[in-house]
């Protein structure tokens, strides 16, 4: 039976692919104030502004095209069984062909109800040749269609799934995050005792209490040591 790697990615993942992070350290991204463009109070107050900068975030992202380091993870899964726990939006974890990834914070690339974010029946998936939403637009139960993104201040409904998997890796491997974002950066804490931690981060990060190998790199050389390391243990 394949060994289960459970990777958790963050904003460093897809900054080699030339994708800023959803939430810069001065608080603004794209020059906007992140609660006016990633909040329900933002959304709330002005959905025009919001439709139009999701739009603008898409155009964007269909320009971009998977790193090495994405390109890396997706071949994990011909040795091990590979579940991917990302905090980004995008979908260059998919490009790049891996088959299980979950979305902590919604996806860039779905609009949804604005009623009933989950409710599976008015998602649409919006593709590189029908990227935008006029503002205004209606879902199916006669809300305004809103990006699918867990905005600030909202729950993160793909958490209980997250750490569901994150019990159950054998080996646990975390790629571009700082582990200060909750609550994606308490998964950590469900790692079964004794099941190695692989953290892929150029910058220190503080691990206290776990037994964490620190790859100082970047994702895509990160991930080339991995794999050498991964295949010399099996």
């Amino acid at each position: 039976m394949k060994k289960r790697i459970v990777v958790l990615t963050g904003a460093g993942m897809s900054v080699e692919s030339g994708l800023s992070t959803f939430r810069d350290a001065d608080g603004l991204w794209e020059n906007y104030p992140v609660q006016q463009v990633a909040s329900h109070d933002g959304w709330e107050a002005d959905p025009t502004l919001v439709t139009n900068f999701y739009n603008m975030l898409r155009r964007q992202l269909v320009t971009k095209k998977p790193n090495d380091g994405h390109k890396f993870v997706a071949e994990l899964e011909k040795d091990f069984h590979v579940d991917v726990v990302t905090q980004n939006v995008d979908n260059l974890h998919e490009e790049a062909g891996s088959t299980n990834v979950l979305h902590l914070h919604g996806e860039l690339m779905k609009v949804c109800s604005s009623y009933n974010v989950e409710d599976t029946r008015y998602w649409r998936t919006l593709t590189a040749d029908d990227l935008e939403i006029a503002p205004g637009t209606k879902a199916g139960d006669g809300s305004l269609l809103r990006p699918y993104i867990v905005f600030f201040g909202e729950a993160v409904p793909n958490i209980e799934p997250a750490i569901t998997l994150t019990q159950q890796a054998d080996i646990f491997v975390i790629i571009g995050t700082s582990l200060n974002v909750y609550p994606a950066a308490g998964l950590i804490y469900y790692v079964k005792p004794n099941v190695p931690i692989y953290l892929i981060d150029p910058k220190p990060v503080t691990t206290t209490g776990h037994n964490v190998t620190h790859i100082q790199k970047g994702a895509s050389d990160g991930m080339r040591e991995l794999i050498k390391i991964l295949h010399g243990e099996e």
